[in-house]
């Protein structure tokens, strides 16, 4: 009598999913760790990486579109970014690695630029904010765009939970980059609306 094969399924599935788990966690990590190394690097003589961030309306200030969300001021700076960013970025995670690079990609491009073309004179934007605020602004908006029930409990629970960081789109504290929180929390909400134009039925 022919032995049969236990279905596929039974054996391919645990390990599809901690696999995903590992390559979500390397990519957010990884981002991270660039960071952390930029910031590292940054401490060497004769380094000045913050030079790179975003100088609104200068020809050289177009590079930090790219790369300001990887410098930081300082490493306080950076730690107060990171665990919302591997929080909120990890969430924007769970809808697929392609969600989460064209979140990311909108919201350092059009955010970045809306900075740099509306940020204030001679200033210098640097830091992951935009982009946390970006993750927030579409995870918050992609349950409305999509009209997933699943999504829209995802929203209610980052606004019960990260809702305060809102308060961080408004100029209420000096040195701080609140255009850039604004521009990358529209950033987000404008992402959510492209990628998911039409939605569905809410139980669909």
């Amino acid at each position: 009598m022919e032995r049969l094969d236990p279905p596929r399924a039974i054996t391919v599935r645990p390990r599809s999913i901690v696999d995903s788990i590992k390559a979500h966690a390397l990519l957010l990590f990884g981002m991270l760790g660039l960071m952390w190394a930029a910031e590292t690097l940054d401490l060497l003589p004769f380094v000045d990486l913050d030079r790179f961030g975003i100088r609104p309306r200068t020809a050289p200030g177009l590079v930090g579109i790219v790369c300001a969300p990887f410098l930081h001021a300082n490493f306080a700076h950076l730690l107060s970014n990171s665990v919302p960013f591997l929080i909120l970025g990890g969430v924007v995670l769970l809808g697929g690695s392609t969600t989460f690079w064209r979140v990311t990609l909108f919201v350092m491009l059009v955010g970045g630029f809306a900075v740099w073309l509306l940020g204030a004179r001679y200033s210098d934007h640097l830091g992951a904010s935009g982009l946390i605020f970006g993750y927030l602004g579409f995870l918050l908006a992609r349950g409305f765009f999509e009209r997933s029930a699943m999504w829209m409990l995802v929203s209610f629970i980052m606004l019960v939970l990260y809702g305060g960081l809102l308060f961080g789109v408004l100029p209420l504290r000096a040195g701080i980059s609140w255009e850039g929180h604004l521009f990358g929390f529209l950033a987000g909400i404008a992402a959510a609306r492209w990628m998911f134009p039409g939605g569905r039925k809410l139980f669909g």
